[in-house]
């Protein structure tokens, strides 16, 4: 018999999920897709994400004062070829076609010259991109992650952190969704299976060392 959901924390701690991982020594700060599409109102992909973009720029700005990397995210497609399969099951993906308003950074955003900007056309930001050699021949042991949207890109971005080998830190407060269901579902099933699920003021003391 399924769990009633207020027993869910202790069903699945008695399966042996919700491990703990502990930071490394050297974070990055990944953004992932924080652009207009899901800022805009107008956007068919608005996901409310005014608050965790406020959390986000606190995170850049103290990530770059720290020396720390920040890595940004985007979508473009040319001609959506580029995007295969992911492209026809999310026709909503023909909002980030080169030119289009909706793939540009929002202003509080704007990548600065020591930022890290990786275009990526699939759900992970690690997926057909650079960013694990990257990472790796900087030393990077762990990845403070936030962005949009909590149920697609940000928790394929942390499965893949994972599987490459580095701690995934997922800021809540950095992240949005459509909805606050999947939101908040994603979040526990990240927690439970795939790293640590923190606030905006924890993450901010991984990037002050503390």
């Amino acid at each position: 018999m399924a769990a009633e959901p207020q027993d869910l924390e202790s069903d699945y701690a008695g399966a042996g999920f919700g491990g703990g991982l502990e930071p490394g020594k050297r974070p990055a700060l990944v953004l992932v897709d924080m652009v207009m599409a899901y800022l805009d109102p107008a956007s068919p992909l608005y996901a409310q994400g005014e608050a965790a973009l406020e959390a986000a720029v606190r995170l850049a700005d103290a990530a770059r004062t720290a020396g720390i990397p920040v890595i940004l995210t985007n979508v473009e497609y040319r001609d959506g070829s580029e995007g295969g399969m992911f492209f026809r099951k999310v026709p909503g993906l023909k909002n980030f076609m080169a030119g289009s308003p909706l793939g540009a950074f929002p202003e509080a955003l704007t990548p600065q010259p020591s930022d890290r900007v990786l275009t990526k056309f699939y759900p992970s930001a690690f997926f057909g991109t650079a960013l694990a050699p990257m990472l790796v021949a900087e030393g990077i042991d762990t990845l403070l992650i936030g962005g949009y949207s909590t149920s697609g890109c940000v928790r394929a971005t942390a499965l893949d952190a994972l599987c490459h080998g580095f701690v995934p830190l997922v800021v809540a407060d950095a992240c949005a969704d459509r909805a606050p269901g999947p939101h908040e579902g994603n979040l526990f099933d990240i927690r439970a299976k795939i790293g640590e699920v923190v606030d905006l003021e924890a993450a901010l003391a991984v990037i002050a060392g503390r």
